[in-house]
């Protein structure tokens, strides 16, 4: 269990870097973060718990993805590519198998106010690009760690 955590606090942190560094990833991360969070998850819940888990993160997703996409056409007049980046979706997608849907929803809106806090910390140039992933892996890394040390402890029952 320790190999896994390990494996997914290093997935974390590869993709902040590449995220900061050249604003893409290598996609086989969103996959191994995926996989590493929903073995944890699966192994502290039941099976039919963790597949109705899944969904219902998926469908919160999916609904979020819905409304970037409609803000997007009708506000901003843009295609979806050019205002919210694949490796973001991605990486909200593999988020979805680590969490209970109440504690899901919850961490990953802060996670989004503390994305874009930090973005507006760290700027350094006018360019609009955010490192939603990067940013989003330094939070969802700190909400593991914080779990595993007993500080934050209904990740899997809520």
């Amino acid at each position: 269990m320790s190999v896994l955590k390990l494996i997914l606090l290093s997935a974390f942190v590869s993709v902040t870097y590449q995220d900061l560094k050249d604003r893409s990833v290598y996609w086989f991360l969103f996959p191994a973060i995926g996989i590493c969070a929903g073995i944890l998850f699966f192994q502290e819940t039941s099976a039919g718990f963790f597949l109705e888990t899944i969904l219902l993160n998926l469908v919160f997703i999916g609904l979020l993805l819905g409304v970037i996409f409609l803000y997007a056409t009708y506000k901003l007049k843009m295609k979806l590519s050019d205002t919210f980046g694949l490796g973001d979706g991605l990486f909200f997608v593999a988020l979805a198998f680590g969490f209970a849907p109440l504690t899901f929803m919850i961490v990953f809106v802060f996670g989004l106010v503390g994305s874009l806090l930090l973005h507006l910390v760290l700027k350094k140039s006018k360019s609009e690009s955010v490192p939603l992933a990067g940013y989003m892996s330094v939070f969802f890394a700190l909400a593991y760690a914080a779990h595993w040390m007993g500080f934050l402890t209904p990740v899997y029952t809520l």
